[in-house]
């Protein structure tokens, strides 16, 4: 077998960096998802008890395609904690208005 073949056949490593302002993250207890033919938009929001308005805190665009790839890798996760750690509880909460932020349009 050639170098050039080797090479190829190992895997590529990536390397991702992760400065200290974004290792701290933002908090959330809402997502708004809206989507169009080409991405979906996630808006991230922080909604403090009380509090007359909320704004987002982060928004990811993703292809459809990466959508469905967070939703697998969302879910494999998920079963993965709730495995070592019990189900996890969706508790009831007041309904968000539908109509609450922007929307997704391209």
């Amino acid at each position: 077998m050639s170098d050039d073949n080797s090479k190829k056949s190992q895997k590529q490593q990536l390397n991702i960096e992760l400065d200290e302002a974004m290792a701290d993250g933002v908090y959330s207890n809402l997502a708004i998802i809206n989507h169009s033919p080409s991405e979906f938009v996630v808006d991230f929001v922080n909604i403090m008890p009380g509090a007359p308005k909320s704004k987002v805190k982060s928004r990811v665009i993703l292809t459809p395609q990466h959508a469905k790839r967070l939703l697998k890798a969302l879910g494999d996760n998920i079963a993965r904690f709730e495995s070592a750690h019990g189900e996890i509880k969706d508790y009831d909460k007041p309904p968000i208005p539908l109509n609450f932020g922007p929307t997704g349009q391209a």
